[in-house]
C-alpha cells in the first residue's frame, strides 16, 4: 500500500454490502422540485482547481510559516466573496523545529548522510526558500552513538522475530523502512525494547525504482526524497501535546512538556535511500527473512556488529500560531443542525498533492454554493466549511477546534465529511456505516469522469463484481481530520477521494509540487472536479433531506462481522456471548426502523415530530461512546472505530476487546466485552426511539 493512500485513510475501500433501499432514498427527498443538485454539479470548473492549486502551492506553507497564515486569509477573503461568512480562528500550539540534526557512520567506516533533498532544474519549486528540513516533528531530543540494527517496518512482529534470532536492540539504534505501520509506531516500539534511536529511510521496494520511474523521469521517489512526518503518539491522543481534551487557545491551562504523553522519548530522523544505503551496506550479523528484504542493491544483515552510527537531533520546542479558516452558510429551517465539511491547508513543503489537491475542491464546492445562493437557493441546516491547520504535526487545527466547540458540536453537529489528498482512479469512502447506504446512494448519481458509467458502477466494476447490488464502506481508525470528530465527540464521519491509478513517491518531500502534481497525478483535474461533485452532493442532501439519511441494517451487520472476527482469536474463556445477544437485538432494532422507514415512503407523509426524529437519527452515534474511553487512552471514546494502539493510522474495529485478546490480557477483554455490549444496547434503544417516532408513537 503506497503511504499517501494510508494517510488518506481509503485503504479500505468499497467493498460488497446490502441491497439498496429506494423507498428509504424516496422519503430522504434530497432535492427540492427545482433540481438544485443538478445545477450545483454544472457549476465546477476544472480550471478553477488548477488556478487554486497554482497558487496555494506556489511557497512552502508549513504550521507557522508566513506562506501559510498568507494561504488562510486568502482562502477566507476567497470564501467571504463568494457569498459565505468566513472567519479565522486561531488556536497556539507546540510545534517543534530541528536547530541540530546529525547522522553519521562512525566504524567501520566515515559517512556523514546529508539530511538534504537536491533543487531539480525540472521542478522550480524545489528550490524554494522556506522549506522545512528533513525530520520527524516531537523527536525527542538527543546525542547518541551506539551500534545499528535493522528492524525491518519496526513494527511489534518485527521484535518478535528478531528474539527468534537471538537479536536484542537495547542500548542500540534501529533503522526501519517505512511502510508496515504508521512511522509513529517505529520509534515508540523501539523505545519499548530499550533503543536509544531511531532511524526512518524509505526503501526502494516500496517507495522508489523498484514501483517504477523516480523523479523527474517518473513519478516515483528518487534517491534523494526523504518523508518528513509527525511521530507524535496519536493513538494516545492527536492534537496539541500540551492541551489533551481541551482548546489551545492562547490563555489555556498547558501542561508542562515532561508531562506531555505523546512526545517521543528517543531521537528520530528520516533519511532517503541514497543516505540509507551506506549504513545498510555496512551492517553484518544473520542475514534477514526473505520478507525483510528491500529493493537496494546489498545483501540485507540484522546486525549488530562492526556498524555504529551517532544520531542527534535538537529542536526548538515552540509555541507557534495556527488558523484555521471556518466558513458557513447559515440553514434556512435548521440553522442548529450542523454539516460540516472539511480538508486541511497546511503542508510540509509545498504540497500540491497533499493537502492543496484535497483542499482546492473544498474551496470549489464553496464556491458553488455561493452561485447557487445568488440564484435564491438556501440549504435547510447550516453547512460549514473548515480550512485546518497543523494536519500535518498531529491532527492539531481541526482537534484544537473539536475540544473547544465539543459542548456545542455535540448537540448541533449532524455529520463531518472529509477529504485529504485526492488523485486519480476510482472513488474511495470510509467512515461510519449508519451512513453506508447513504454512500451508495449519491455515488449512484455522480458520473465518472472518464465516461465508465457512475461511479458506483466504476466502483463495481473494478472489484469485478456484477451480481450484488450495493457497496459497503470500510472503517476509518485515524490519519486525517475526520479523528475528533468521530472518535473523540461521536459525530457520524466520512472520509472521501479518488486513488488506485496514480502512482508516486513525493509523499511530504519537496517534490510534492505544482510541477509533479500535473505531469503525475490528475493532470486534466477531471477527478478533482468529479470530487466536487459528489462530495457537494453529499453534503447538499445531508443539508436539505426531509429525514436525514442514517440506516442501520448495514451496521448492524457490519458490526455482526466484527463480533464473528475477535470470536476467531485465541480468548482463554472470555466469554463473548453478550455481544452475541447484543447484536441479535441491534438487528432487530434496525429491521424494525427499516420497516417504519419503508412504510412512510409508501405514504410520502412525514412524522409530525420530525426535528425531533432527525435528532435521534444524528445523535444516534454518539451513543457508540463510552465516556471513560479506551484502556490507557481516554481520550479515544468511540467503542466500534478506533486506530490501533500499534497501527496508527488502520483502524482497529472493536477496539476494545480485540487489542485486550491480541495482548492476551484476559481480565482487561472481559471487562471490554462488558462495556462494548452496553454501548450496542444502547444504540439499540436509541435506533427503537427512532422508529417509534416514524409510527408517530
Amino acid at each position: 500500500m503506497c503511504l499517501r493512500t494510508l494517510k488518506i485513510g481509503l485503504a479500505a475501500t468499497l467493498v460488497v454490502a446490502l441491497a439498496f433501499n429506494p423507498l428509504a432514498s424516496t422519503i430522504n427527498a434530497y432535492s427540492p422540485d427545482d433540481n438544485w443538485e443538478e445545477k450545483f454539479r454544472a457549476i465546477p470548473k476544472a480550471e478553477n482547481l488548477k488556478e487554486y492549486m497554482r497558487r496555494l502551492s506556489a511557497e512552502p506553507h508549513h504550521l507557522g510559516s508566513v506562506a501559510g497564515k498568507r494561504n488562510a486569509e486568502w482562502m477566507r477573503d476567497q470564501l467571504k466573496g463568494w457569498g459565505l461568512k468566513a472567519e479565522l480562528e486561531e488556536f497556539d500550539v507546540l510545534f517543534p523545529t530541528p536547530k541540530e540534526r546529525l547522522l553519521e557512520l562512525v566504524t567501520p567506516e566515515k559517512f556523514q548522510a546529508r539530511l538534504k533533498e537536491p533543487v531539480l532544474s525540472e521542478d522550480p519549486d524545489s528550490g524554494d526558500a522556506d522549506q522545512l528540513p528533513t525530520y520527524n516533528a516531537y523527536s525527542g531530543d538527543g546525542d547518541v552513538t551506539a551500534p545499528l540494527v535493522y528492524v525491518n517496518y519496526g513494527v511489534p512482529a518485527d521484535y518478535d522475530q528478531l528474539a527468534k534470532m537471538g537479536v536484542d536492540v537495547k542500548g542500540k539504534i534501529v533503522i526501519a523502512r517505512y511502510g508496515g505501520s504508521w512511522r509513529g509506531i517505529k520509534p515508540k516500539v523501539a523505545h519499548e525494547h530499550g533503543a536509544v534511536g531511531c532511524i526512518i529511510y524509505s526503501d526502494p521496494k516500496e517507495d522508489g525504482y523498484y514501483q517504477g520511474d523516480v523523479y523527474p523521469k517518473g513519478p516515483y521517489r528518487n534517491e534523494t526524497g526523504v518523508q518528513r512526518g509527525s511521530v507524535m503518539d496519536m493513538p494516545i491522543h492527536p492534537g496539541d501535546p500540551l492541551t489533551p481534551g481541551w482548546g489551545a487557545t492562547k490563555n489555556a491551562r498547558r501542561l508542562a512538556r515532561e508531562e506531555a504523553k505523546t512526545l517521543m522519548k528517543i531521537p528520530v530522523l528520516p533519511i532517503s535511500y541514497g543516505d540509507a544505503l551506506p549504513l545498510l551496506k555496512s551492517l553484518t550479523g544473520q542475514v534477514v527473512p526473505e520478507s525483510w528484504r528491500g529493493a537496494l542493491p546489498i545483501t540485507y544483515h540484522v546486525g549488530p556488529g562492526a556498524a555504529t552510527v551517532r544520531l542527534k537531533v535538537v529542536s526548538d520546542w515552540k509555541i507557534t500560531t495556527l488558523y484555521n479558516v471556518i466558513a458557513r452558510i447559515e440553514g434556512s429551517s435548521f440553522p442548529d443542525e450542523w454539516i460540516i465539511r472539511g480538508n486541511h491547508h497546511d503542508a510540509w513543503v509545498n504540497g500540491a498533492d497533499d493537502p492543496v489537491s484535497g483542499m482546492v475542491a473544498v474551496l470549489e464546492e464553496a464556491r458553488a454554493f455561493g452561485e447557487l445562493l445568488k440564484q435564491g437557493w438556501r440549504p435547510k441546516r447550516t453547512m460549514i466549511f473548515c480550512a485546518w491547520d497543523g494536519e500535518e504535526q498531529g491532527l492539531l487545527g481541526s482537534t484544537e477546534w473539536v475540544e473547544q466547540h465539543a459542548e456545542e458540536l455535540k448537540q448541533k453537529a449532524v455529520a463531518y465529511i472529509n477529504s485529504d489528498s485526492t488523485s486519480k482512479g476510482v472513488f474511495g469512502a470510509g467512515g461510519s456505516h449508519t451512513l453506508e447506504k447513504f454512500v451508495n446512494d449519491a455515488a449512484r448519481s455522480v458520473n465518472d469522469p472518464k465516461g465508465k458509467g457512475t461511479l458506483w458502477e466504476v466502483m463495481r466494476s473494478r472489484r469485478g463484481d456484477d451480481k450484488r447490488s450495493d457497496l459497503r464502506i470500510g472503517a476509518l481508525g485515524s490519519g486525517s481530520d475526520y479523528t475528533a470528530f468521530l472518535d473523540h465527540l461521536g459525530i457520524a464521519s466520512l472520509n472521501i477521494g479518488f486513488g488506485g491509478d496514480g502512482g508516486g513517491g513525493i509523499y511530504h518531500s519537496i517534490y510534492d509540487s505544482f510541477a509533479w502534481y500535473t505531469r503525475f497525478s490528475d493532470t486534466t483535474f477531471e477527478y478533482g472536479q468529479t470530487l466536487v461533485k459528489i462530495a457537494g452532493t453529499m453534503t447538499m442532501r445531508l443539508a436539505d433531506a426531509k429525514i436525514l439519511p442514517f440506516e442501520f441494517t448495514n451496521f448492524a451487520d457490519t458490526v455482526e462481522g466484527y463480533v464473528e472476527e475477535i470470536s476467531k482469536l485465541p480468548k482463554q474463556n472470555v466469554d463473548l456471548s453478550s455481544l452475541g445477544v447484543s447484536v441479535a437485538k441491534l438487528k432487530r432494532a434496525a429491521n424494525l426502523y427499516e420497516r417504519a422507514l419503508g412504510a412512510i415512503a409508501q405514504t410520502g407523509s412525514l412524522p409530525a415530530d420530525v426535528k425531533d426524529l432527525n435528532r435521534l437519527l444524528y445523535q444516534s452515534e454518539r451513543k457508540l461512546l463510552s465516556a471513560a474511553g479506551l484502556p490507557r487512552r481516554e481520550w479515544f471514546k468511540h467503542q466500534i472505530y478506533a486506530p490501533g494502539f500499534y497501527t496508527g493510522y488502520g483502524v482497529k474495529t472493536l477496539p476494545g476487546v480485540r487489542e485486550a485478546l491480541e495482548q492476551k490480557n484476559w481480565a482487561e477483554a472481559a471487562e471490554q466485552v462488558k462495556v462494548i455490549s452496553r454501548t450496542l444496547d444502547e444504540m439499540s434503544a436509541q435506533i427503537e426511539t427512532a422508529s417509534k417516532k416514524l409510527r408517530g408513537q
